[in-house]
């Protein structure tokens, strides 16, 4: 079957940046879903489609799957940024401040720093 086929799966993953990145994010989730279902496994996938759900404001299916690329990957800077963006946005500043200081831990990028505001402390 196609579908099955490890090289449609690349060419969806690919296909699903081109569409976030033309602002399409519902339709690079649809893409991926086909790819997790045959590579659940694949964080980079994941991540994309944690992206994707983020653009398309579904902040809460955003938040699960930047926690389960995290419990993969504990160590991606990205990811804990990107998290950190969902939670400001969903109105959750507390978490949100941890993982913005996570990330700028882990890659300490001037927007990371800014956004951990290490200033103000509690």
């Amino acid at each position: 079957m196609p579908e099955n086929d490890p090289q449609t799966h690349v060419i969806d993953f690919r296909a699903a940046e081109q569409l976030l990145a033309a602002r399409d994010p519902r339709g690079a989730v649809k893409l991926l879903d086909s790819v997790i279902a045959a590579h659940p496994e694949n964080t980079a996938a994941r991540l994309l489609r944690a992206r994707a759900f983020f653009a398309a404001a579904q902040l809460r299916p955003a938040e699960l799957e930047f926690e389960l690329v995290l419990e993969r990957e504990p160590d991606n800077a990205f990811a804990h940024f990107a998290l950190a963006r969902t939670f400001e946005r969903a109105g959750r500043p507390e978490r949100a401040t941890r993982h913005f200081r996570l990330a700028a831990a882990l890659d300490p990028k001037p927007e990371h720093l800014r956004a951990a505001r290490f200033d103000d402390r509690p």
